[in-house]
């Protein structure tokens, strides 16, 4: 078993006036649905895109363009899988 660097990330991160604090999972994520909200508010959901990996199931990529195009409200989801 590998012992994790000094510099890797365990647990979730919020900046608070300019600096990184840790934070709690429900802290975390609600602070990403907060962002991804004012974002699509603020510039349209077309500002918003997704990019999935081939390598992973069919069932992730398709909770991932369904999650852009159902709760987003965008198309701009692309996957490598044309590459």
């Amino acid at each position: 078993m590998s012992v994790p660097s000094k510099s890797r990330l365990t647990e979730p991160m919020i900046r608070r006036n300019g600096e990184l604090q840790p934070a709690g999972w429900d802290e975390a994520l609600d602070a990403v649905a907060k962002g991804f909200r004012a974002q699509v508010a603020q510039r349209g959901p077309g500002s918003f895109g997704m990019f999935s990996c081939s390598k992973t199931t069919n069932e992730l990529n398709y909770t991932a363009q369904k999650f852009v195009r159902s709760v987003i409200g965008s198309n701009n989801i692309d996957s490598c899988n044309r590459t």
